[in-house]
């Protein structure tokens, strides 16, 4: 109950929809209810039994009793006219008709604001899911599945307005019908309905195990959906390989048994909730049976205050009961598997933000003096990354990165613009440590252009301007200019209005790589970070991007993270890190001479 009330928080605010909504489904079980209630006159007149008799009118009120005078009073004036109990169908049939329609109509009126509802829940759903992701740290990504988090977004949101959403109206709707049911029931006959009404804790324990034993289960199959889902996206994306490595038949077996597991798992789920139902309908014809034997037995002993119409109208009120018990029966089954899907997109939304401004943070537009690294320690899951770094980087200057893989080169780039906060120490921007500045500010200095060519599914001019609202067609094409990416762009279909396709699909690698560095130029940032962009590359386009490299690292402060270590020969400094540690730093003359890692680097990359 926790996560479903906590779920209908996101459709605040209620004042859109509880008012309109009471009204109508108030005149709703007003209208239906008032269907059952004309059987008894309607039945009193076909049999010749007695019937109220009011022969004058009554005085106008706003109440229930004047409204049932006045019904009463035109069926004894119609039953004083030629074909009295003729006209008195005539009439009663028409007032049923009119009920039903107002029932429909106030009915309809109250989905509609249900649908209102749902359909703003789920956008606010979505929207905070997807806010959630792009807002948070680069560490949260590492300790979630990439499949379950997609699994979140598409699968467990369907399975919410599926369950959760769909189940609204009915647990806002159904218990109102049955307690203005049984309220009727009383009125006709307080006997009887004390009597019946033991038998529903019954059919609750049964629906309330049912519904427990659905609950762990659906946890289990929404898992089982973020599995499949990675594995899917897994298979894609690595298609070449599997294909290389002949190893279709081994994923496919893997897929088989994911698959077969959640499909064995959803076969159980579905059995178990449409068991609900029909055990909620023998309960329910359970219920119809004792009322007609004992309230049979009333009427033929001549016991308590029920006539043979008003009983016949009392057993279609408690088969109205029937459908809406059903109903709810079947939405509080359906709902555990709905609730399992929200705690897990509960989960993703109160995450916590590793990465959040301070309060009052300090607001930056320009850099002009160093970035300085000052004892700065890492640790990722209590392994430590990187320790002690003392390092200062001047404006203008370039400083490259080297070591064997694991050094902890990428971390220590990613620490400026704060994908990740350090552990301990500090790094200072201007004298202002990183962590007092604003984030938005703080990567605005920061261009950077990493080892895979990440672009987006759009035209060449957006991913040139990405991030930007406003786009400078001139400036993204003197950008590209500088990339050496103005001439293939021009040879594209339709040039930069050209879409690239998922990821950049359509380019080559060289291309991707290149349009990533006009990206960088275009935001013209005063710190350049390069995470070996020419690694994955042949060598007629790591020419071109090396060049491109070159023109945009002029006047700028550049991190240079490298492996082909011919490319940094010219930095102003060459920071070594070995285990975590600065081994060796200096410029490439300088570590040459050392005679140390630096060097060994060197001649390991000449061999080959």
């Amino acid at each position: 109950m926790k996560t479903f009330l906590r779920l209908l928080t996101f459709s605040k605010p209620y004042y859109h929809y509880v008012p309109e909504y009471l009204i109508y489904i108030l005149l709703f079980i007003i209208f239906g209810l008032l269907n059952f209630t004309f059987l008894i006159p309607l039945l009193d007149v076909l049999f010749n039994n007695k019937i109220v008799q009011i022969t004058v009118v009554p005085s106008f009120s706003m109440s229930v009793n004047f409204f049932k005078d006045y019904f009463y009073y035109n069926i004894y004036r119609y039953t004083q006219t030629p074909g009295g109990k003729f006209n008195v169908l005539i009439y009663v049939c028409t007032i049923l008709f009119i009920c039903v329609i107002l029932k429909n109509i106030f009915g309809f009126l109250s989905q509609k604001v249900l649908t209102r509802m749902r359909v703003n829940l789920l956008k606010k759903l979505r929207q905070d899911i997807f806010i959630q992701f792009t807002s948070q740290s680069i560490s949260f990504f590492h300790n979630e599945k990439k499949g379950d988090l997609m699994s979140t977004i598409s699968n467990d949101i369907v399975e919410i307005e599926s369950s959760v959403v769909s189940a609204i109206q009915t647990v806002f709707r159904e218990p109102l019908v049955i307690i203005s049911t049984f309220v009727m029931l009383f009125y006709l006959s307080p006997q009887l309905t004390l009597f019946t009404i033991i038998i529903f804790p019954v059919s609750g324990f049964f629906i309330s195990s049912i519904s427990k034993k659905l609950r762990k289960k659906a946890n289990q199959s929404q898992s089982l959906s973020g599995i499949i889902l990675s594995m899917t996206e897994e298979a894609i994306s690595g298609i070449r390989i599997i294909k290389a490595f002949n190893a279709e038949k081994i994923i496919n077996d893997k897929f088989y048994n994911a698959n077969h597991k959640l499909s064995k798992l959803l076969k159980s789920i579905v059995n178990q909730r449409e068991l609900a139902s029909p055990i909620s309908e023998i309960l329910g014809v359970l219920v119809i049976v004792v009322i007609l034997i004992y309230g049979g037995s009333l009427i033929i002993e001549g016991k308590g205050n029920l006539t043979a119409s008003s009983f016949i109208a009392y057993i279609a009120f408690y088969f109205q009961i029937i459908t809406p018990a059903k109903n709810t029966a079947n939405a509080i089954t359906t709902l555990q598997k709905g609730l399992s899907a929200g705690e897990r997109v509960l989960r993703i939304i109160d995450s916590p933000q590793l990465i959040e401004d301070k309060e009052n943070p300090i607001l930056k537009s320009s850099f002009n003096t160093s970035i300085v690294f000052q004892d700065v320690c890492f640790a990722y899951k209590e392994q430590a990354i990187l320790k002690d770094i003392s390092l200062e980087i001047h404006k203008g200057k370039t400083i490259a990165l080297v070591g064997e893989s694991g050094a902890g080169k990428s971390t220590f780039a990613d620490l400026v613009p704060r994908f990740y906060d350090v552990t301990n120490g500090g790094i200072y921007i201007d004298g202002c440590n990183i962590k007092d500045l604003a984030v938005k500010d703080l990567r605005s200095l920061i261009a950077i252009v990493s080892q895979e060519a990440i672009l987006f599914n759009d035209t060449v001019l957006n991913n040139i301007c990405f991030g930007n609202e406003l786009i400078d067609r001139e400036a993204a094409i003197n950008a590209a200019k500088i990339a050496n990416a103005h001439e293939f762009i021009q040879q594209l279909e339709n040039g930069y209005d050209t879409e690239i396709g998922d990821r950049g699909m359509r380019l080559s690698g060289g291309q991707k790589q290149r349009l990533t560095i006009a990206r960088a130029i275009y935001k013209n940032a005063p710190i350049l970070i390069l995470d070996e962009a020419t690694s994955a590359l042949d060598t007629e386009s790591e020419r071109l991007v090396q060049d491109a490299i070159n023109k945009m690292m002029k006047n700028r402060t550049s991190i240079v993270i490298a492996h082909r270590l011919s490319t940094i020969r010219h930095a102003d400094e060459i920071i070594v890190l070995h285990n975590g540690v600065i081994s060796e730093r200096g410029n490439h003359e300088e570590l040459i001479i050392r005679n140390g890692i630096y060097k060994k680097l060197i001649e390991m990359q000449e061999v080959k």
